[in-house]
């Protein structure tokens, strides 16, 4: 009778102990999950060839992409995906949505990036920030622009939820996409380089 007292008290902790210990999000893939809308200038684009260089992630700690801070014990979310190639090829696809002319090589430009900062800091709400410090290259190797592009987004969600914390990364690199389009110092650094200005579609 107690060792069935005993495994019965066993049975009714078990479902709260799991409760209080969610399944890490660790080692988690990279995933698109975009809500946001890119925003562009008031000047027409210059139609420019683009080629994206894949970026280099610098942060210190590369597998780190956000944590939940609600309890005492905060919980990571990592991955082991390239972030840099990840942030690289969806702003490569955001330049193709804004009207320019990216080419897998030999553009009339060359975009390359350094990750600084991709990270989802989450507490009452997602806050994620991505900063990637660009520079823009013409095809004899010399700088034509560069700086940092900033990109934050922020949402309500369930706890602790991958999916959350996709949208919001992903909504972090429309938004620094975005400061960089809007650049006139960027955009002059293109319209050196390429064909008649046009404008980019809505």
């Amino acid at each position: 009778m107690r060792f069935r007292s005993y495994l019965l008290a066993l049975l009714a902790v078990a479902p709260m102990a799991i409760l209080a210990h969610p399944k890490l999000l660790e080692h988690v893939p990279l995933q698109w999950r975009a809500t946001s809308d890119l925003r562009l200038g008031a000047a027409p684009l210059a139609k420019t060839s683009v080629t994206f260089e894949s970026f280099q992630d610098v942060r210190d700690n590369r597998q780190s992409i956000g944590e939940n801070e609600e309890d005492e014990q905060p919980l990571p979310v990592t991955t082991d995906d390239d972030v840099g190639a990840f942030v690289s090829t969806h702003m490569r696809e955001l330049f193709d949505k804004a009207g320019l002319d990216t080419v897998s090589h030999d553009g009339a430009v060359t975009i390359r990036g350094e990750i600084k900062r991709f990270y989802v800091r989450e507490t009452s709400t997602y806050q994620a920030e991505v900063i990637v410090h660009v520079t823009v290259l013409d095809q004899d190797g010399q700088k034509l622009w560069s700086g940092d592009a900033t990109g934050d987004a922020k949402r309500f969600g369930r706890s602790y939820n991958l999916e959350n914390y996709y949208e919001v990364l992903s909504d972090a690199i429309v938004n620094a996409t975005s400061s960089m389009l809007q650049s006139e110092e960027f955009e002059r650094a293109l319209a050196g380089h390429g064909r008649p200005a046009v404008t980019a579609p809505g």
